[in-house]
C-alpha cells in the first residue's frame, strides 16, 4: 500500500481517485503550519507521494527527509515552490498539470478587459456610495477594436479564440510561433513595436524571463496609442509598476487591470493600487472552481499512474521511460537536452530541426532523446512548461518542423546526436554530440568546427578570426573582473575558430561587451547549461 499525502485545500476529487485504486492510502493535511519547509521535512519520511497547490514549499531540506518519497504532483503549472533540481537528484518525479486551467485564466483575462472598457468595478464602487456617475462612467466598445496579445502560449492561444469570438481585431507577438502557426488561430503576427502602436488593448501572456522583467516600462508604454488599456495576468514583473501609475495619471493610458504583481500581496498603500483607473484582482486567473478540479483529477490520475504502474506524465524532470529503460537513456537525455538548450539561447527564433542518430544511440528508444533535446530547446525561449511528454506537441503549436533520422557511423565516435536548424543565416546552425566511457556528455562540434568541449555552467561561445592573441585577450578581460576560467576548448578550420569559456560566475553584459570590443571578434555571447 502506497501512502500519499494531499495538502493545500485540494479538491477533494484527488482523494477520490488516489483511494478507488485500492492501492494508495491518502492523508490529506491542511495544516497551514507545515506550508513551512522546517515543518514538512519533519512529518515527509512516510509518504511515497506528495500533491500540493502553491502554498506547500517542497525545498532541498524537505527532499533531504523524504527517504521513501518517489513523486510530487503540483495541480496546476507553475513548479517554482518545488526544488527541481533537488528532486532530481534524490530521484524523484516530479509532476505538474499543464493546460488544466488554461480557460480559467483566459477568461479572467477578458473578463478584465471588459471591466476596463466599461468601468464595472469603478461603477459598482460608486453606487455604493450613493453616487450616480453615470456620464462619469462611460466606456468603450469591444466589437471592432484591436486587441494585442504580447505572448501567444496555451492561455494566449485560448484568450485570441475568445477575442475573435467577440468581432474583435487580433494581432500578437511572439518571437517563437511562426507565421503558419498564427494563421492557423487567425491571428495576425506583429513585432512588439507594431502592436504597441496599433492596439485598443494589449493582454500579456508571456513567461518570467529575463528578457520579460519590465517589458512595459515608459519606454514602451510611449510607443502605443494613447487611451490604451493593459490588461496582465502572466507575471507580475513583466510590468514596471511606477511607469505605468505615471502613464495612467497622465491619461496616456486609460486603464489598466492587474490580477499579478511583483511582490504577492501587494503593499496597499502604493499609489498605483489607489487610482481610480485601475482594476486588480488578487491573483485569481486560475481560481475557479473547475480549473481546480481539472488540476487535482489530474495530478491525480498522474500520481496513481506512476506509483501502480511506472507510468510517468507530464514530468517536469523526468521522461515517459520505464525505470530499467532509464539507467541507459539517462546520459543520452542529458547530452541531448543541453545541446537543445545551447541551440535554443545562441538562436532565438522559430526553425524547422533536424535530428540524426547514429552508433549506440540509435539502437535505444530515440523518442524521449528527441524530446529531451526539444526541452531543453523550447526551454530557453518558452513561457509554457516543457517536459519531456510535451515537448513535441509545443512544437508543433509553434509551427516547429521535426525531422529525425539515423544514419550510419562513419566517424569514430560510438555514439553520436547531430542537432541542425533548417533555414537559419545565423550561426552557428549545427551542434553535434557524443558520449565518453557511456557517460561523459562531450560537445564535439559547433558550426562547421570540431572541439571537446564539457556542457555545463556557464559557457561564453565565441566566434572569432583565428589570429594570434584571441585566448589571451579573452583571459585578460575576464580576470580583470574576478571570472575565474574552468575551461577553454579552442576549435579551428581555415581562418576561423570557435572557442567555448566554461566560467565559474556568470559574465554580465558589460564584461560581453568588453570581449566583442576585443580584437578578431565576430560574436560572443553567453549560455547557461546548469
Amino acid at each position: 500500500m502506497y501512502k500519499v499525502m494531499i495538502r493545500d485545500n485540494m479538491s477533494p476529487i484527488a482523494k477520490q481517485i488516489l483511494e478507488d485504486t485500492g492501492k494508495i492510502e491518502v492523508v490529506v493535511d491542511n495544516d497551514k503550519a507545515a506550508n513551512d519547509p522546517e515543518v514538512l521535512a519533519g512529518i515527509i519520511d512516510s509518504y511515497d507521494g506528495i500533491a500540493v497547490r502553491s502554498s506547500t514549499k517542497i525545498t532541498e531540506k524537505v527532499l533531504e527527509n523524504a527517504k521513501k518519497l518517489k513523486v510530487i504532483g503540483r495541480a496546476g503549472v507553475g513548479v517554482d515552490n518545488i526544488d527541481q533540481a533537488a528532486a532530481t537528484r534524490e530521484g524523484i518525479v516530479v509532476m505538474n498539470a499543464p493546460g488544466g486551467n488554461t480557460v480559467t485564466t483566459a477568461e479572467h483575462a477578458v473578463s478584465m478587459m471588459f471591466a476596463l472598457a466599461r468601468n464595472i468595478p469603478q461603477a459598482t464602487a460608486s453606487l455604493r456610495q450613493g453616487r450616480w456617475d453615470k456620464k462619469k462612467l462611460t466606456g468603450v466598445e469591444i466589437t471592432g477594436k484591436t486587441l494585442g496579445i504580447v505572448g501567444l502560449g496555451y492561455v494566449g492561444r485560448a484568450v485570441a479564440d475568445r477575442a475573435r469570438g467577440l468581432k474583435m481585431k487580433v494581432i500578437a507577438a511572439d518571437p517563437y510561433v511562426s507565421r503558419e502557426a498564427a494563421d492557423k488561430l487567425g491571428v495576425r503576427l506583429a513585432g512588439l513595436e507594431e502592436l504597441f502602436a496599433e492596439s485598443d488593448f494589449i493582454t500579456m501572456h508571456v513567461p518570467g524571463l529575463k528578457e520579460t522583467v519590465n517589458m512595459i516600462n515608459a519606454d514602451t508604454i510611449a510607443m502605443m496609442k494613447p487611451g490604451v488599456r493593459i490588461i496582465n495576468c502572466s507575471r507580475g514583473n513583466v510590468i514596471n509598476l511606477d511607469d505605468l501609475y505615471q502613464a495612467v495619471s497622465s491619461g496616456h493610458v486609460a486603464g489598466a487591470a492587474l490580477d499579478v504583481f511583483p511582490q504577492e500581496p501587494p503593499d496597499s498603500s502604493m499609489p498605483i493600487i489607489q487610482h481610480p483607473n485601475m482594476i486588480m484582482t488578487p491573483h485569481l486567473g486560475a481560481s475557479t472552481g473547475e480549473a481546480q478540479i481539472n488540476v487535482a483529477r489530474m495530478i491525480a490520475e498522474q500520481i496513481a499512474g506512476y506509483l501502480i504502474n511506472g507510468i510517468i506524465t507530464n514530468a517536469v524532470n523526468f521522461p515517459a521511460v520505464s525505470m530499467e529503460e532509464m539507467g541507459q537513456l539517462r546520459p543520452y537525455l542529458t547530452l541531448a537536452e543541453k545541446m537543445g538548450s545551447m541551440m535554443g539561447q545562441l538562436v532565438r527564433a522559430v526553425h524547422n530541426v533536424t535530428i540524426s542518430y547514429s552508433g549506440e544511440v540509435s539502437t535505444l528508444s530515440m523518442r524521449p532523446v528527441t524530446h529531451a533535446l526539444l526541452k531543453g530547446l523550447l526551454g530557453s525561449f518558452t513561457h509554457e512548461p516543457v517536459n519531456y511528454v510535451n515537448a513535441r506537441a509545443i512544437a508543433k503549436d509553434k509551427g516547429i518542423g521535426i525531422k529525425e533520422t539515423v544514419e550510419q557511423s562513419d566517424h569514430a565516435f560510438s555514439t553520436l546526436i547531430k542537432l541542425k536548424l533548417e533555414g537559419t543565416q545565423e550561426s552557428p546552425d549545427e551542434i553535434w554530440g557524443t558520449i565518453y566511457e557511456k557517460q561523459y556528455p562531450r560537445l564535439i562540434r559547433i558550426g562547421d568546427v570540431y572541439l571537446d568541449a564539457i556542457p555545463e555552467g556557464y559557457m561564453i561561445v565565441i566566434q572569432n578570426i583565428d589570429k594570434p592573441g584571441v585566448i589571451g585577450n579573452v583571459g585578460t578581460a575576464l580576470g580583470h573582473h574576478n571570472i575565474n576560467i574552468g575551461r577553454f576548448q579552442l576549435g579551428r578550420r581555415d581562418d576561423r575558430a570557435v572557442c567555448l569559456v566554461n566560467i565559474d560566475t556568470p559574465a554580465d553584459q558589460n564584461v560581453l561587451e568588453e570581449i566583442r570590443a576585443l580584437p578578431n571578434m565576430i560574436s560572443v555571447r553567453q549560455v547557461n547549461l546548469g
